[in-house]
Protein backbone atom coordinates (compact mmCIF):
# COMPACT_ATOMS: atom_id res chain seq x y z
CA UNK A 1 0.00 0.00 0.00
CA UNK A 2 1.28 3.57 -1.09
CA UNK A 3 -1.02 4.86 2.18
CA UNK A 4 0.13 4.86 5.48
CA UNK A 5 -3.19 4.35 6.72
CA UNK A 6 -5.03 1.03 6.39
CA UNK A 7 -7.65 3.28 4.25
CA UNK A 8 -6.70 1.83 0.18
CA UNK A 9 -6.59 5.62 -1.71
CA UNK A 10 -7.93 5.76 -5.09
CA UNK A 11 -8.28 8.04 -7.98
CA UNK A 12 -11.17 8.34 -10.19
CA UNK A 13 -9.75 9.67 -13.66
CA UNK A 14 -13.27 10.75 -15.35
CA UNK A 15 -15.21 11.23 -12.05
CA UNK A 16 -18.20 12.89 -13.89
CA UNK A 17 -19.31 10.53 -15.99
CA UNK A 18 -21.51 7.50 -14.87
CA UNK A 19 -18.17 5.26 -13.81
CA UNK A 20 -17.26 7.80 -11.59
CA UNK A 21 -20.60 8.77 -10.32
CA UNK A 22 -21.20 5.34 -9.53
CA UNK A 23 -17.32 4.68 -7.88
CA UNK A 24 -18.21 7.99 -5.20
CA UNK A 25 -21.34 6.10 -4.14
CA UNK A 26 -19.39 2.87 -3.70
CA UNK A 27 -17.53 4.65 -1.86
CA UNK A 28 -19.35 6.49 0.46
CA UNK A 29 -21.06 3.57 1.16
CA UNK A 30 -17.58 1.87 2.08
CA UNK A 31 -15.45 4.91 3.99
CA UNK A 32 -13.67 2.55 6.03
CA UNK A 33 -11.83 0.82 3.62
CA UNK A 34 -11.11 3.50 0.68
CA UNK A 35 -9.70 6.91 0.70
CA UNK A 36 -10.25 9.08 -2.37
CA UNK A 37 -6.88 10.97 -3.44
CA UNK A 38 -7.72 12.35 -6.63
CA UNK A 39 -10.69 13.38 -8.77
CA UNK A 40 -10.19 14.54 -12.45
CA UNK A 41 -12.69 16.22 -14.79
CA UNK A 42 -12.93 17.34 -18.40
CA UNK A 43 -15.39 20.77 -17.93
CA UNK A 44 -17.72 19.92 -15.82
CA UNK A 45 -17.18 22.47 -12.55
CA UNK A 46 -20.02 22.46 -10.44
CA UNK A 47 -19.95 18.48 -10.06
CA UNK A 48 -15.86 18.25 -9.49
CA UNK A 49 -16.82 20.88 -7.06
CA UNK A 50 -18.92 19.12 -4.93
CA UNK A 51 -17.07 15.79 -4.67
CA UNK A 52 -14.08 17.78 -4.06
CA UNK A 53 -15.97 18.96 -0.81
CA UNK A 54 -17.06 15.57 -0.30
CA UNK A 55 -14.41 13.82 -0.19
CA UNK A 56 -11.63 16.09 0.42
CA UNK A 57 -9.26 15.33 -1.96
CA UNK A 58 -5.94 15.86 -1.91
CA UNK A 59 -5.89 16.82 -5.79
CA UNK A 60 -8.15 17.98 -8.53
CA UNK A 61 -7.68 17.98 -11.88
CA UNK A 62 -9.54 19.52 -14.87
CA UNK A 63 -8.41 18.81 -18.48
CA UNK A 64 -9.62 22.20 -19.71
CA UNK A 65 -8.10 25.10 -18.59
CA UNK A 66 -10.28 27.35 -18.15
CA UNK A 67 -12.43 24.85 -16.21
CA UNK A 68 -9.34 24.38 -14.02
CA UNK A 69 -9.54 28.09 -13.20
CA UNK A 70 -13.22 28.49 -11.78
CA UNK A 71 -12.83 25.52 -9.84
CA UNK A 72 -9.72 26.59 -7.96
CA UNK A 73 -11.13 30.12 -7.43
CA UNK A 74 -14.48 27.86 -6.43
CA UNK A 75 -12.65 25.80 -3.98
CA UNK A 76 -10.83 28.93 -2.18
CA UNK A 77 -13.53 30.15 -1.31
CA UNK A 78 -15.04 27.84 0.47
CA UNK A 79 -12.28 27.02 2.06
CA UNK A 80 -11.19 23.87 1.09
CA UNK A 81 -7.45 22.70 0.48
CA UNK A 82 -7.24 20.74 -2.35
CA UNK A 83 -5.23 21.40 -5.08
CA UNK A 84 -6.43 22.28 -8.44
CA UNK A 85 -3.65 20.34 -11.67
CA UNK A 86 -4.62 21.36 -15.05
CA UNK A 87 -4.18 19.52 -18.54
CA UNK A 88 -2.91 15.99 -19.40
CA UNK A 89 0.07 16.99 -16.88
CA UNK A 90 -1.79 17.19 -14.51
CA UNK A 91 -3.64 13.72 -15.29
CA UNK A 92 -0.45 11.75 -15.25
CA UNK A 93 1.00 13.32 -12.48
CA UNK A 94 -2.13 12.19 -10.35
CA UNK A 95 -2.15 8.70 -12.03
CA UNK A 96 1.13 7.97 -11.20
CA UNK A 97 1.25 9.48 -7.90
CA UNK A 98 3.48 7.61 -4.96
CA UNK A 99 0.58 8.55 -2.27
CA UNK A 100 -2.16 6.64 -4.84
CA UNK A 101 -2.84 2.96 -4.71
CA UNK A 102 -5.94 2.53 -7.16
CA UNK A 103 -6.85 4.22 -9.97
CA UNK A 104 -10.34 3.78 -11.66
CA UNK A 105 -9.68 4.89 -15.48
CA UNK A 106 -12.64 6.09 -16.50
CA UNK A 107 -11.89 8.64 -18.65
CA UNK A 108 -14.59 8.26 -22.08
CA UNK A 109 -12.27 7.98 -25.45
CA UNK A 110 -8.75 8.14 -26.42
CA UNK A 111 -8.40 11.02 -23.61
CA UNK A 112 -8.07 8.81 -21.11
CA UNK A 113 -4.93 6.81 -22.70
CA UNK A 114 -1.72 8.22 -21.54
CA UNK A 115 -2.77 8.56 -18.02
CA UNK A 116 -4.00 4.73 -18.01
CA UNK A 117 -0.93 3.83 -19.53
CA UNK A 118 0.93 5.97 -16.45
CA UNK A 119 -0.89 4.42 -13.97
CA UNK A 120 0.20 0.70 -15.49
CA UNK A 121 3.59 1.76 -15.46
CA UNK A 122 4.03 3.44 -11.67
CA UNK A 123 2.04 -0.41 -10.72
CA UNK A 124 -0.94 0.80 -9.60
CA UNK A 125 -4.09 -0.85 -9.45
CA UNK A 126 -6.16 -0.45 -12.11
CA UNK A 127 -9.61 -0.40 -12.18
CA UNK A 128 -10.24 -0.69 -16.02
CA UNK A 129 -13.85 1.36 -17.66
CA UNK A 130 -11.53 3.03 -20.18
CA UNK A 131 -12.05 0.67 -23.52
CA UNK A 132 -9.41 2.53 -25.38
CA UNK A 133 -6.72 2.11 -23.14
CA UNK A 134 -6.52 -1.96 -24.49
CA UNK A 135 -8.06 -1.27 -27.76
CA UNK A 136 -5.46 1.97 -28.88
CA UNK A 137 -2.26 0.20 -27.08
CA UNK A 138 -3.18 -3.16 -25.94
CA UNK A 139 0.00 -4.71 -25.90
CA UNK A 140 1.85 -1.82 -24.60
CA UNK A 141 -0.24 -1.28 -21.89
CA UNK A 142 -0.36 -5.26 -20.69
CA UNK A 143 3.12 -5.28 -20.69
CA UNK A 144 4.39 -2.34 -18.79
CA UNK A 145 1.20 -3.85 -16.22
CA UNK A 146 3.40 -7.09 -16.27
CA UNK A 147 6.10 -5.26 -15.69
CA UNK A 148 5.39 -3.07 -12.68
CA UNK A 149 3.20 -5.70 -11.52
CA UNK A 150 0.34 -3.63 -11.83
CA UNK A 151 -3.05 -6.06 -11.17
CA UNK A 152 -5.79 -4.73 -13.83
CA UNK A 153 -9.24 -5.29 -13.03
CA UNK A 154 -11.37 -4.86 -16.33
CA UNK A 155 -15.13 -3.14 -15.00
CA UNK A 156 -16.66 -3.12 -17.84
CA UNK A 157 -19.85 -5.93 -16.82
CA UNK A 158 -19.19 -8.18 -19.42
CA UNK A 159 -15.15 -8.42 -19.02
CA UNK A 160 -15.71 -7.97 -15.19
CA UNK A 161 -18.01 -11.01 -15.14
CA UNK A 162 -15.55 -13.32 -17.09
CA UNK A 163 -12.93 -11.96 -14.82
CA UNK A 164 -14.85 -13.39 -12.18
CA UNK A 165 -15.71 -16.65 -14.18
CA UNK A 166 -12.02 -17.70 -14.58
CA UNK A 167 -9.14 -18.58 -12.51
CA UNK A 168 -6.41 -15.55 -12.18
CA UNK A 169 -3.65 -15.08 -10.73
CA UNK A 170 -2.43 -12.74 -7.70
CA UNK A 171 -2.45 -9.88 -10.58
CA UNK A 172 -5.50 -10.28 -11.97
CA UNK A 173 -4.22 -12.59 -14.97
CA UNK A 174 -5.46 -15.35 -16.91
CA UNK A 175 -3.36 -16.83 -19.03
CA UNK A 176 -3.83 -20.36 -20.03
CA UNK A 177 -5.88 -21.96 -21.77
CA UNK A 178 -5.77 -24.84 -22.44
CA UNK A 179 -4.32 -25.62 -19.09
CA UNK A 180 -7.93 -24.25 -17.15
CA UNK A 181 -9.96 -25.84 -19.61
CA UNK A 182 -11.49 -22.95 -20.98
CA UNK A 183 -13.29 -23.67 -24.53
CA UNK A 184 -14.57 -20.43 -25.02
CA UNK A 185 -16.03 -17.07 -23.27
CA UNK A 186 -19.33 -15.54 -24.52
CA UNK A 187 -19.90 -11.64 -24.37
CA UNK A 188 -23.41 -10.76 -23.63
CA UNK A 189 -25.09 -7.59 -25.55
CA UNK A 190 -28.54 -6.36 -24.70
CA UNK A 191 -28.90 -5.32 -28.19
CA UNK A 192 -29.70 -1.77 -27.93
CA UNK A 193 -32.43 0.50 -28.17
CA UNK A 194 -32.83 -0.75 -31.74
CA UNK A 195 -32.54 -4.76 -31.42
CA UNK A 196 -36.32 -4.89 -32.76
CA UNK A 197 -36.18 -1.56 -35.15
CA UNK A 198 -36.74 -2.29 -38.80
CA UNK A 199 -33.21 -1.67 -41.10
CA UNK A 200 -35.26 0.27 -43.03
CA UNK A 201 -36.19 2.76 -40.13
CA UNK A 202 -32.43 3.38 -39.06
CA UNK A 203 -31.39 5.87 -41.61
CA UNK A 204 -34.01 8.04 -39.10
CA UNK A 205 -33.17 7.41 -35.70
CA UNK A 206 -32.48 10.37 -33.93
CA UNK A 207 -29.72 11.09 -31.07
CA UNK A 208 -32.16 11.39 -28.25
CA UNK A 209 -33.62 7.54 -29.25
CA UNK A 210 -30.16 6.51 -29.53
CA UNK A 211 -28.88 7.02 -26.03
CA UNK A 212 -32.48 5.74 -24.53
CA UNK A 213 -30.85 2.55 -23.92
CA UNK A 214 -33.23 -0.01 -22.95
CA UNK A 215 -31.41 -1.19 -19.06
CA UNK A 216 -28.47 0.82 -18.26
CA UNK A 217 -27.79 4.51 -17.58
CA UNK A 218 -25.02 5.79 -19.56
CA UNK A 219 -23.13 8.51 -20.90
CA UNK A 220 -24.00 9.44 -24.87
CA UNK A 221 -21.06 8.25 -26.46
CA UNK A 222 -21.36 4.57 -24.65
CA UNK A 223 -25.25 4.81 -25.29
CA UNK A 224 -24.70 5.33 -29.11
CA UNK A 225 -21.95 2.13 -29.38
CA UNK A 226 -24.23 0.11 -27.28
CA UNK A 227 -27.18 0.71 -30.41
CA UNK A 228 -24.60 -0.02 -33.12
CA UNK A 229 -23.33 -2.60 -31.26
CA UNK A 230 -19.55 -1.01 -31.40
CA UNK A 231 -19.35 -1.57 -28.00
CA UNK A 232 -19.23 -5.09 -28.44
CA UNK A 233 -16.68 -4.69 -31.35
CA UNK A 234 -14.38 -2.88 -29.12
CA UNK A 235 -15.09 -5.62 -26.50
CA UNK A 236 -14.01 -8.60 -28.12
CA UNK A 237 -10.90 -6.62 -28.39
CA UNK A 238 -10.44 -6.14 -25.39
CA UNK A 239 -11.19 -9.35 -24.01
CA UNK A 240 -8.54 -11.10 -26.24
CA UNK A 241 -6.00 -8.88 -24.94
CA UNK A 242 -7.58 -9.26 -21.06
CA UNK A 243 -7.66 -12.55 -21.18
CA UNK A 244 -4.88 -13.52 -23.56
CA UNK A 245 -7.07 -15.65 -26.19
CA UNK A 246 -7.65 -15.45 -29.68
CA UNK A 247 -10.85 -13.85 -31.38
CA UNK A 248 -12.08 -17.07 -32.74
CA UNK A 249 -12.39 -18.02 -28.57
CA UNK A 250 -14.76 -15.43 -28.28
CA UNK A 251 -18.30 -15.07 -29.01
CA UNK A 252 -21.34 -12.33 -28.55
CA UNK A 253 -24.65 -13.38 -28.02
CA UNK A 254 -27.76 -10.64 -27.81
CA UNK A 255 -29.60 -11.29 -23.96
CA UNK A 256 -31.90 -8.40 -23.90
CA UNK A 257 -32.54 -8.49 -20.55
CA UNK A 258 -28.87 -7.93 -19.55
CA UNK A 259 -29.03 -10.14 -16.30
CA UNK A 260 -26.25 -12.82 -17.45
CA UNK A 261 -23.40 -10.22 -18.00
CA UNK A 262 -20.97 -12.68 -19.60
CA UNK A 263 -19.96 -16.56 -19.25
CA UNK A 264 -17.04 -18.62 -19.62
CA UNK A 265 -17.57 -22.06 -21.32
CA UNK A 266 -15.16 -24.97 -20.34
CA UNK A 267 -14.20 -28.21 -21.85
CA UNK A 268 -15.85 -30.35 -19.59
CA UNK A 269 -19.29 -28.83 -20.41
CA UNK A 270 -19.32 -26.43 -17.63
CA UNK A 271 -20.67 -23.36 -18.55
CA UNK A 272 -20.08 -20.42 -15.36
CA UNK A 273 -21.76 -17.52 -15.48
CA UNK A 274 -21.93 -14.51 -13.73
CA UNK A 275 -25.36 -12.70 -13.18
CA UNK A 276 -26.73 -9.49 -11.68
CA UNK A 277 -29.16 -6.49 -12.05
CA UNK A 278 -27.91 -3.89 -14.27
CA UNK A 279 -26.03 -2.07 -12.07
CA UNK A 280 -22.53 -0.65 -12.63
CA UNK A 281 -21.78 -0.51 -8.79
CA UNK A 282 -21.77 -4.30 -8.76
CA UNK A 283 -18.67 -4.84 -11.05
CA UNK A 284 -16.92 -1.45 -9.04
CA UNK A 285 -17.37 -2.65 -6.17
CA UNK A 286 -15.64 -5.87 -6.81
CA UNK A 287 -13.25 -4.29 -8.43
CA UNK A 288 -12.44 -2.32 -5.32
CA UNK A 289 -12.31 -4.70 -3.21
CA UNK A 290 -10.71 -7.60 -5.22
CA UNK A 291 -10.32 -10.56 -4.61
CA UNK A 292 -12.91 -9.67 -1.67
CA UNK A 293 -16.45 -8.38 -1.50
CA UNK A 294 -17.94 -5.32 -0.35
CA UNK A 295 -21.76 -3.70 -0.20
CA UNK A 296 -22.10 -2.29 -3.19
CA UNK A 297 -25.46 -1.05 -2.81
CA UNK A 298 -26.90 -2.76 -5.82
CA UNK A 299 -30.55 -4.88 -4.94
CA UNK A 300 -30.09 -8.45 -4.92
CA UNK A 301 -31.45 -10.62 -8.71
CA UNK A 302 -34.47 -11.45 -8.09
CA UNK A 303 -35.01 -13.98 -11.20
CA UNK A 304 -39.02 -15.04 -10.20
CA UNK A 305 -39.18 -11.74 -10.83
CA UNK A 306 -37.94 -11.43 -14.08
CA UNK A 307 -39.27 -14.51 -14.91
CA UNK A 308 -38.01 -15.79 -18.27
CA UNK A 309 -34.29 -15.09 -20.05
CA UNK A 310 -33.90 -15.11 -23.48
CA UNK A 311 -31.11 -15.03 -25.99
CA UNK A 312 -30.29 -14.54 -29.60
CA UNK A 313 -27.38 -15.39 -31.64
CA UNK A 314 -25.48 -11.80 -33.14
CA UNK A 315 -26.75 -10.93 -36.47
CA UNK A 316 -23.09 -9.23 -38.01
CA UNK A 317 -25.10 -8.23 -41.11
CA UNK A 318 -28.00 -6.12 -39.09
CA UNK A 319 -24.90 -4.59 -36.92
CA UNK A 320 -22.25 -4.46 -39.50
CA UNK A 321 -20.18 -2.62 -36.55
CA UNK A 322 -19.70 -5.59 -34.62
CA UNK A 323 -18.75 -7.30 -37.87
CA UNK A 324 -15.78 -4.87 -38.73
CA UNK A 325 -14.68 -5.17 -34.59
CA UNK A 326 -13.94 -8.71 -35.56
CA UNK A 327 -12.15 -8.19 -38.84
CA UNK A 328 -10.29 -5.36 -36.91
CA UNK A 329 -9.46 -7.93 -33.74
CA UNK A 330 -8.12 -10.41 -36.20
CA UNK A 331 -5.96 -8.13 -37.90
CA UNK A 332 -4.77 -6.33 -34.75
CA UNK A 333 -1.76 -3.49 -35.83
CA UNK A 334 -3.20 -0.30 -36.16
CA UNK A 335 -6.62 -1.74 -37.29
CA UNK A 336 -8.30 -1.56 -33.79
CA UNK A 337 -6.34 2.06 -33.68
CA UNK A 338 -8.27 2.98 -37.04
CA UNK A 339 -11.39 1.40 -35.96
CA UNK A 340 -11.90 3.18 -31.93
CA UNK A 341 -10.75 6.96 -33.43
CA UNK A 342 -13.61 6.92 -36.73
CA UNK A 343 -15.93 5.49 -34.19
CA UNK A 344 -15.02 8.58 -31.93
CA UNK A 345 -15.27 10.78 -34.84
CA UNK A 346 -18.56 9.59 -36.83
CA UNK A 347 -20.19 9.11 -33.56
CA UNK A 348 -19.73 12.79 -32.55
CA UNK A 349 -21.17 13.70 -35.93
CA UNK A 350 -24.27 11.50 -35.19
CA UNK A 351 -24.55 13.30 -32.01
CA UNK A 352 -24.05 16.69 -33.68
CA UNK A 353 -26.45 15.64 -36.39
CA UNK A 354 -24.01 16.04 -38.73
CA UNK A 355 -24.56 12.20 -40.22
CA UNK A 356 -27.30 9.87 -39.97
CA UNK A 357 -27.06 7.05 -37.54
CA UNK A 358 -26.49 4.03 -40.36
CA UNK A 359 -23.45 6.64 -41.78
CA UNK A 360 -21.53 5.73 -38.82
CA UNK A 361 -20.36 2.08 -39.77
CA UNK A 362 -20.07 3.41 -43.00
CA UNK A 363 -16.88 5.84 -42.28
CA UNK A 364 -15.41 3.37 -40.18
CA UNK A 365 -15.12 0.46 -42.71
CA UNK A 366 -14.06 3.50 -44.91
CA UNK A 367 -10.97 4.55 -42.50
CA UNK A 368 -10.22 0.76 -42.28
CA UNK A 369 -10.08 0.10 -46.32
CA UNK A 370 -8.30 3.52 -46.77
CA UNK A 371 -5.28 3.00 -44.26
CA UNK A 372 -2.70 0.56 -44.46
CA UNK A 373 -2.67 -1.73 -40.94
CA UNK A 374 0.69 -1.58 -39.31
CA UNK A 375 2.46 -3.18 -36.79
CA UNK A 376 2.47 -0.47 -33.76
CA UNK A 377 4.82 -0.99 -30.76
CA UNK A 378 5.02 2.71 -29.28
CA UNK A 379 2.59 5.44 -28.03
CA UNK A 380 4.31 7.74 -30.68
CA UNK A 381 3.10 5.55 -33.24
CA UNK A 382 -0.06 4.69 -31.49
CA UNK A 383 -0.83 8.63 -31.81
CA UNK A 384 -0.42 8.67 -35.20
CA UNK A 385 -2.22 6.10 -36.45
CA UNK A 386 -4.80 7.66 -34.36
CA UNK A 387 -4.85 10.66 -35.58
CA UNK A 388 -4.50 9.97 -39.23
CA UNK A 389 -7.78 7.90 -38.91
CA UNK A 390 -9.20 11.35 -37.07
CA UNK A 391 -8.44 13.63 -39.58
CA UNK A 392 -9.53 11.07 -42.41
CA UNK A 393 -13.16 10.22 -40.84
CA UNK A 394 -13.56 13.81 -40.05
CA UNK A 395 -13.21 14.33 -43.89
CA UNK A 396 -15.31 11.52 -44.14
CA UNK A 397 -18.08 13.55 -41.94
CA UNK A 398 -18.55 16.58 -44.20
CA UNK A 399 -18.98 14.08 -47.53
Amino acid sequence: MASSSSKQTLTILGSTGSIGVNTLRVVAANRENYEVFALTAKSQVDLLFEQCMEFQVAYAVMLDKAAALQLKDKLLAAGSTTQVLEGLEGLNFVAGHEENDCVMAAIVGGAGLLPTLQAAQAGKKVLLANKEALVMAGKLFMQLAKQSGAPVIPIDSEHNAIFQCLPVDEFGRFSNQSQAGVEKIVLTASGGPFLETESTELAQVTPEQACKHPNWAMGPKISVDSATMLNKALELIEASLLFDLPVSSIDVLIHPQSVIHSMVHYKDGSVLAQLGNPDMRTPIAYGLSWPNRITAGVETLNLCDIGQLSFQHADEDRFPCLKLGRLAASAQGSAPIVLNAANEVAVGAFLDRMISFTRIPVIIEECLNALENKAVSSIEEILEEDNKARALAQSLTKV
